[in-house]
């Protein structure tokens, strides 16, 4: 089963994850082989939280990932995002035919409030890095859609999703995360 994480950071807790960083990507290293992407959002220089996608057994398991996260335990994070996703690309990241840098990319949540939307790869498909809906536990109920991408700006990013299908579509600056090589 595919999970859609979003760890979104308490304000003030730049400095904290700062300290955390190495746990984080320690603990992350153990799911490296589940990790379809992940990455931080920023606003700016400043972060604003940590995505991160992976194929996991069940839903207790998900759970038990963003709950045990360090950052989390030591209080870094406001709230967490967690959804059952699909992923539409069949592919991870790290396949992403963009390669980790060049260009500007962005993480799309459009957060569903009636009919399922934008449930089939919309064009440009090579920039897209990642691409899914948002699911419910159980996956049979549509909850939104959740999109990572190269883009040229914030405004072409969110024309990646159908505006009206949404109650509220958000734009995050994002990069690839894991460990700097």
């Amino acid at each position: 089963m595919e999970f859609f994480c979003y760890h979104r950071d308490r304000p003030g807790s730049t400095a904290l994850r700062h300290e955390l960083l190495e746990e984080h990507w320690s603990y992350m290293d153990r799911y490296a082989t589940e990790m379809i992407a992940r990455g931080p959002t920023f606003d700016g220089d400043t972060p604003t939280g940590s995505v991160h996608i992976l194929d996991l057994p069940d839903p207790a398991a998900a759970r038990a990932f963003v709950f045990d996260e360090p950052g989390y335990q030591a209080g870094a994070y406001r709230d967490i995002l967690l959804r059952r996703w699909r992923d539409l690309l069949g592919r991870t990241m790290w396949d992403f035919p963009g390669g980790r840098t060049g260009g500007d990319r962005y993480l799309v949540l459009g957060l569903g409030s009636g009919e399922p939307a934008d449930l089939t790869v919309p064009t440009g498909r090579d920039e897209l890095v990642a691409y899914g809906p948002l699911l419910s536990d159980d996956g049979d109920t549509w909850l939104g859609t959740a999109a990572l991408l190269r883009a040229p700006d914030t405004e072409t990013a969110r024309a990646v999703l159908t505006q009206d299908s949404y109650a509220t579509i958000e734009v995050h600056n994002w990069q690839f995360g894991g460990r700097p090589t």
